[in-house]
């Protein structure tokens, strides 16, 4: 997804010429940390509510204040993310190839979007591996789980920082994969956890017979 598809164009900005304490009046009204600094209708940045709550509330806005933070309208949503998650913004201006403010991203609304991303809407089962970097293949992954008559509707790897091992994220599209954890298993595969129908069904008996048994006490 691009960044104009996600664009959300109802919260207001701030001027250059604004006092501090119109600008901090309107991070509350929003219940937002940041908003986005603009002059002639050109972007400066964001201003952020921790470096305005020190100041004289009567004192105009400065470029002092200014963090360059923004994202061009026809990049990727996930390099808004990364700059979100590594600066801790509440929001993310959007620009475009003028440095015209177009709208912003928001922290809170870009979860469901991630959600999406991931697969999380879809009916299926988890799976994790793990695995060092010289075994990994995305092939051999997706022909083990095709070999038993399914097949992988979402993919997420990271590197483990302790270890450097490979951490794999499978989403199936099945939620009973008892069968497919046995296969990668059986192919020296390391399965750290699943979670599928399998295992929600035993927890659920698991629990009724516990109150069976205290009932009957």
């Amino acid at each position: 997804m691009l960044v104009s598809q996600l664009l959300n164009t109802s919260f207001p900005s701030l001027n250059i010429a604004d006092k501090v304490i119109f600008a901090l009046q309107l991070m509350d009204d929003y219940d937002l940390l940041h908003l986005p600094l603009v002059s002639e209708d050109k972007l400066l940045g964001v201003v952020a509510k921790e470096d305005l709550l020190d100041m004289d509330e009567a004192s105009q806005l400065s470029a002092e204040l200014i963090k360059p933070f923004y994202i061009k309208q026809e990049e990727h949503f996930l390099g808004a993310i990364r700059l979100i998650a590594n600066n801790e913004l509440s929001l993310l201006p959007v620009v475009n190839a003028q440095m015209e403010l177009t709208g912003v991203l928001l922290t809170k609304e870009l979860l469901k979007t991630i959600s999406i991303f991931v697969g999380n809407e879809d009916r299926g089962a988890v799976i994790v591996l793990e695995t060092d970097k010289r075994n990994f293949s995305f092939g051999e992954l997706s022909r083990l789980v095709e070999t038993n008559d399914s097949y992988i509707t979402q993919l997420n790897t990271y590197t483990e920082a302790g270890t450097g091992l490979v951490i794999i994220t499978l989403k199936i599209n099945r939620i009973e994969v008892s069968d497919i954890v046995a296969t990668f298993q059986r192919y020296d595969y390391t399965v750290r956890y699943y979670f599928g129908e399998e295992e929600y069904a035993n927890e659920l008996k698991e629990n009724y017979q516990h109150l069976l048994s205290y009932l009957n006490i």
